[in-house]
């Protein structure tokens, strides 16, 4: 166990951050700013880099390095301290926290403020087969895994002559039609037909992609139209979009659906939501929905010196009153600023503020030359919307902006690399929701 013995003897308060998500990072970043001289800033995180989780797709569909969404902390953050860990228990009365770092070795830090900001993990259904077949879509690691492991599957196609075997290897099922589903599945025919187009053994065979979910349209929280348009540019890329379905049961050789199908596949895609982290369940604080319950400065009631915000926060919507914040990176990146500098303010810095944000509007990349987006709530499509998709992403990523525009400059010009790199193996990605690799959002 390392202890904090010297805790009690500092001069200076200390100001915890737990995670490095979108609320957690902008959190540490502002108040590197406006507290760096009067408190130490410590950053607790399973990785030492910010993933910018938006444009993970891209990193699976072989458009980008992984590299380009992976954000130094270190580099940003310089005046913060980093600890590699994953945070355990929180002792609300004397001020304290127990994490397990990178080597699986116990700690113990003492705070004079806490921002949880643990973010969420995958969400798990209790369909049979699925944690077992299944591969979730949370981190760098499940993106390279899915790029490699469809490669492979189209390799292994091309090696046999049963046909049986060359349809379900050829086969993908992506689970959660809401962000991140729908853009794995818009990128998944793009992936394959490059592939395909090296293979002259398969040049009659075409994948087969379906996209499942018992909302009655993709994207239900979007725009009507919005919802539309995407689904159009799904079905003309043959995605076999399937509403008001889900997975009855998933097995070695495929899965059975809710409408009695069958689909032999390889390829089980598990996009269908995340919960809050179950750091904030051990708290004994209320909570509701299984995010702790704040207040609309963000601070836990009864507990003036603990604030929450991002996916593990119920922070009350102003604009919507009676409800709470959606789990949105948006959300989550103002946030972070704002209890930022109510913390500071409590520190006699200004004045805490309550935390009032207007959607600005979304925006979905659907590979290609396609998006969706509607900023300032005016839905567009086609290049419009990916200009606007392509300049929101470039503009809100905290580092490695000229790295990601040159990789998409070039991929205009040249076409998508199709090697399989073998670094992440299936056992080396379950779909586990606590997994210390999923990135705390």
């Amino acid at each position: 166990m390392v202890t904090d013995a010297a805790f009690a003897q500092r001069r200076r308060a200390r100001i915890i951050v737990v995670g490095a998500g979108f609320a957690g990072f902008e959190a540490a970043r502002r108040l590197s700013r406006l507290a760096r001289d009067s408190a130490e800033i410590v950053l607790i995180n399973p990785t030492n880099y910010f993933l910018y989780l938006p444009l993970l797709p891209e990193v699976a569909a072989g458009s980008l390095d992984p590299r380009r969404i992976a954000v130094s902390l270190a580099h940003a953050l310089p005046q913060v301290r980093l600890v590699l860990g994953s945070v355990e228990h929180v002792d609300l009365q004397s001020r304290s926290l127990r994490y397990v770092d990178a080597e699986n070795r116990s700690g113990e830090l003492g705070y004079d403020r806490l921002i949880l900001a643990a973010g969420s993990v995958n969400k798990l259904l209790p369909v049979p087969g699925v944690d077992e077949y299944a591969h979730g879509f949370r981190g760098i690691p499940e993106a390279v895994y899915l790029r490699d492991h469809i490669t492979r599957q189209v390799a292994l196609a091309d090696t046999t002559e049963d046909q049986a075997e060359r349809d379900q290897r050829l086969t993908f099922v992506v689970v959660g039609a809401g962000y991140t589903g729908t853009e794995v599945a818009a990128q998944g025919p793009l992936i394959t037909d490059t592939l395909l187009a090296d293979r002259p053994r398969l040049a009659d065979q075409k994948a087969r992609w379906l996209l499942l979910d018992t909302a009655e349209r993709v994207l239900p929280t979007l725009d009507q139209r919005l919802s539309e348009s995407s689904d159009r540019v799904l079905r003309r890329r043959g995605v076999e979009v399937l509403m008001g379905i889900s997975v009855k049961e998933a097995t070695a050789e495929g899965v059975n659906l809710t409408n009695g199908e069958f689909v032999p596949t390889r390829s089980l895609i598990w996009c269908v939501g995340v919960r809050p982290d179950p750091l904030v369940a051990g708290l004994g604080l209320p909570l509701q929905k299984g995010r702790l319950v704040v207040d609309e400065y963000l601070t836990v009631p009864g507990h003036p010196e603990v604030f929450a915000c991002g996916d593990v926060a119920a922070v009350p919507d102003l604009t919507r009153p009676g409800e709470v914040t959606a789990m949105t990176a948006q959300h989550a990146t103002r946030q972070g600023k704002r209890a930022a500098d109510n913390v500071a303010a409590s520190f006699g810095r200004n004045q805490r503020k309550a935390y009032k944000h207007h959607d600005l509007g979304f925006v979905v990349d659907l590979g290609g030359t396609q998006a969706a987006a509607n900023p300032l709530q005016i839905p567009l499509s086609g290049l419009p919307a990916k200009a606007v998709t392509r300049g929101y992403h470039l503009l809100s990523m905290p580092g490695n902006r000229l790295r990601t525009a040159t990789e998409w400059a070039l991929n205009t010009v040249l076409t998508r690399e199709s090697a399989e790199l073998g670094l992440i193996r299936g056992n080396a990605v379950p779909l586990d929701s606590d997994s210390p690799e999923i990135p705390r959002h």
